[in-house]
């Protein structure tokens, strides 16, 4: 078995720490993850809204596993991941995306990579071959 590696792939954003109003709308075969930002981590407004969108999802998951929890060591990586709150890609899974319960949306494409996000209050997966990020001011 790999070890695996997390890549933080938030560099200076965050969701918002304490009510980030998390969604997913699916569109196709992508996959739209929009939260409120975090406005003490970056300038952002106070309701600056972020829609991640993972192309070609072909699974996903919405785990309850929270910042309690992950912090007295249950949800699957909580021992392994470097920080709570984070948005990661994990690499070098034998499997990819480990056994869970996945809503299987599609096959999974051949360049296919599993991304994690924890959030306060759940923890989401997507098996996608890539993300992009864009905001907006909400009202």
């Amino acid at each position: 078995m790999q070890e695996l590696e997390f890549v933080q792939l938030n560099d200076d954003w965050s969701a918002e720490p304490n009510a980030p109003l998390v969604a997913v709308v699916f569109e196709g075969n992508a996959a739209n993850l929009s939260f409120l930002l975090n406005p003490w981590q970056r300038k952002a407004d106070f309701r600056e809204e972020a829609t991640v969108r993972f192309s070609n999802c072909s699974r996903w998951n919405w785990d309850a596993t929270n910042d309690h929890a992950w912090f007295a060591g249950e949800g699957r990586y909580a021992k392994q991941a470097p920080k709570w709150g984070e948005f990661y890609e994990v690499v070098g899974e034998d499997i990819l995306g480990g056994n869970i319960d996945w809503e299987i949306i599609a096959a999974d494409t051949v360049n296919a990579r599993h991304f994690l996000f924890y959030f306060r209050d759940e923890t989401l997966e997507f098996i996608a071959s890539g993300w992009s990020m864009s905001t907006k001011t909400i009202h």
